[in-house]
């Protein structure tokens, strides 16, 4: 019997796939960043284009029309944090690949890269996802909430500001709507958006039917039955390939991961 793998040694696992589990988040300064994404994916597109290439376009070309070079960095940097920007990481691979295939599905496409890189954001979900459609989510109880995680850890300002922008990013994902009022709202999962969080949960080590309640799936407000479903249109498409005979689901990813990460996985496992 092998033994259990630890934590740390899971999550290292998981960082060659460009999961990250540092302990700081871009969201103490910055939202999700969608429309910067969304420009500079635009502006560079490439699917081969390396990390070098978007930090040319952000810093020498100014695509995203910042007013000063260390604002440009900044961004730059930022937009790492959140995505990576590299190619050698399927995270950030699988979600060019359903940037411009699934256009209705960005928003969240980028909700759930951002999930799987920021772990402040990240740490907000239970809270968020456990309100009921019409609720009221206070931004006074979010820095209570964010603050109770380590108590003291932020300045009242530093709370104020991430609790601001991870509001921020749970309503341009379509969870909450609102200006100064934040209400609970149901996102819109698409095709695209539940593949790329079946594909999240198959690189955590899940398979079968278990892949359709991971929590990359919660994230979506989506009920199994209509994951399935998506999952299928996703199918047909030809984005990803699923299976199902009675209650047993198979999916794979065979456009999304290559041999290298294969080898991993069955390292994992």
């Amino acid at each position: 019997m092998r033994p259990a793998v630890s934590m740390t040694e899971k999550n290292k696992q998981l960082s060659r796939f460009g999961f990250s589990f540092e302990r700081g988040g871009a969201h103490t300064s910055r939202t999700m960043m969608l429309e910067e994404l969304g420009a500079l994916l635009t502006y560079v597109d490439r699917p081969e284009a390396e990390k070098s290439d978007y930090l040319q376009a952000i810093d020498d070309e100014n695509c995203l029309g910042k007013r000063s070079g260390k604002t440009r960095t900044l961004t730059y940097r930022h937009l790492v944090d959140l995505y990576s920007l590299d190619r050698t990481n399927v995270l950030f691979r699988a979600l060019l690949y359903f940037w411009n295939r699934d256009i209705d599905g960005q928003p969240l496409l980028a909700l759930l890269c951002t999930y799987a890189r920021d772990s402040i954001f990240r740490s907000t979900a239970p809270f968020i996802l456990k309100f009921p459609e019409g609720a009221t989510i206070t931004r006074e109880s979010l820095e209570e909430f964010i603050d109770a995680q380590e108590p003291g850890r932020f300045s009242k300002a530093t709370l104020k500001s991430t609790a601001q922008n991870i509001n921020s990013t749970w309503t341009r994902s379509g969870h909450l709507y609102g200006r100064a009022r934040k209400v609970r709202s149901r996102a819109n999962p698409t095709a695209g958006s539940v593949s790329y969080a079946l594909l999240l949960g198959y690189l955590t080590g899940v398979r079968g039917q278990s892949l359709f309640q991971t929590e990359y799936t919660k994230l979506l407000d989506c009920t199994f039955d209509k994951a399935i479903e998506l999952a299928e249109e996703a199918s047909r498409k030809g984005w990803i390939v699923f299976k199902r005979v009675g209650d047993v689901i198979e999916v794979l990813f065979p456009n999304l991961i290559n041999q290298e990460e294969m080898e991993w996985l069955r390292e994992q496992s």
